[in-house]
């Protein structure tokens, strides 16, 4: 399973696993895969934690991060609003009915000494949530310590995190769910590109991973490309690399894993899901992102929504109340807040139907590949 990107990272197999759980990156880096750390919910003192225990635990084994820095949201044309700013742009309508579900649903208020309400529990005093001014502390956070790879998860990489990384020998990547997403990238200077398909968790476009990724492939050789949407297994990454990607990023496969930091009740229902309960919805961040369908999802959808704002408005506004939902719902008796519950994932979902280890999960897809060109091998004699 070697390829191009196996040498460029200095990893034996070419998974590459985002992740926001440390735990998970430590576990792939160490069996011979690249843990990548998704930043998005940290702030600058966590991300650097996280980054030297992950340093700790992996010595000099390699590792990146993932960083959000969309290129267009509310008020980015005017570079970039202030927190309280775009506080007062989000309308008493959107406050009402978010704070109206908490009560049809019964969900209990967080406690009276909790005065954080920014996103992943970011102060009220912090950079708004998914924007540049939010971005650039991770950066510097991230840079400092010795990572391989820094990637873009919404849009084109800004110029100075190609320059900076360049200049400290760091490769570049970024997710592309259009042909000409992914030229754009090349021509600004990413190393890596990574295809997702329809199928992935998280924000994703509209063509599946069979049709982007020899499209991309196509389009930006000879830089290498991952596939991304809907792998989470031996004969996925075998299906990857036939059809010309250099390696695959997974995401969903880890919220499962014995690892991962996933909420225990959203834990419970991906084990259950199948692959047709997840939507693309843009009630968690203002963009389309897929997840698992909920109460939460359907109130959004529903014929009383006031429908959806803008990233960052979006995130800002539901941010309390998602808390809420979390919180509550550790307690299976508060069933309002167990049926709101949910997160992020990807149709491959469905086949996500036991708690293993992050490494076994790692062992048993190249375990899986090798079955498959054992299979071709014969099919050619």
């Amino acid at each position: 399973m070697k390829t191009s990107v196996c040498e460029m990272l200095g990893v034996d197999v070419p998974i590459l696993a985002f992740t926001h759980c440390r735990d998970v990156v430590a576990a792939v880096t160490k069996a011979g895969g690249f843990g990548v750390l998704g930043a998005a919910g940290h702030t600058p003192e966590q991300l650097d934690i996280d980054l030297q225990w992950i340093r700790d635990e992996v010595g000099e084994k390699p590792f990146g991060v993932d960083i959000i820095v969309p290129a267009k949201y509310e008020g980015s044309s005017e570079g970039g609003k202030s927190l309280r700013e775009l506080t007062e742009m989000i309308p008493q309508g959107h406050k009402d009915f978010v704070e109206d579900m908490m009560e049809r649903y019964a969900v209990p208020p967080l406690p009276k000494n909790d005065d954080q309400e920014g996103r992943g529990g970011l102060p009220v005093d912090s950079e708004p949530p998914m924007t540049y001014a939010q971005a650039v502390p991770l950066m510097d956070v991230a840079f400092s310590h010795p990572i391989k790879l820094i990637v873009n998860a919404l849009g084109p990489p800004p110029p100075d995190m190609i320059e900076r990384a360049h200049a400290g020998g760091v490769l570049v990547g970024a997710l592309a769910g259009k042909k000409s997403h992914a030229v754009r990238h090349v021509a600004a200077g990413v190393d890596i590109i990574i295809a997702q398909g329809h199928e992935a968790g998280g924000h994703t476009g509209e063509i599946g991973t069979m049709v982007l990724v020899p499209e991309i492939v196509d389009a930006v050789a000879p830089t290498p490309v991952l596939a991304a949407g809907g792998i989470g297994s031996g004969r996925q990454v075998a299906a990857s690399l036939a059809l010309g990607a250099q390696g695959v990023w997974c995401g969903s496969v880890w919220l499962t894993t014995q690892e991962a930091e996933t909420h225990p009740i959203v834990k419970e229902k991906f084990l259950t899901a199948t692959s047709s309960d997840t939507l693309r919805s843009r009630s968690r961040t203002g963009k389309p992102a897929r997840q698992l369908r909920s109460a939460w999802t359907d109130e959004w959808e529903g014929e009383s929504s006031p429908g959806t704002l803008p990233m960052p408005l979006q995130p800002m506004l539901i941010a309390q109340a998602s808390r809420r939902v979390d919180r509550a719902a550790t307690n299976p008796e508060n069933r309002g807040a167990v049926e709101l519950a949910n997160y992020f994932v990807g149709q491959i979902v469905g086949s996500m139907n036991e708690s293993i280890s992050a490494t076994r999960v790692v062992e048993d897809m190249i375990t899986e590949y090798l079955d498959v060109m054992d299979r071709f091998e014969q099919l050619n004699t």
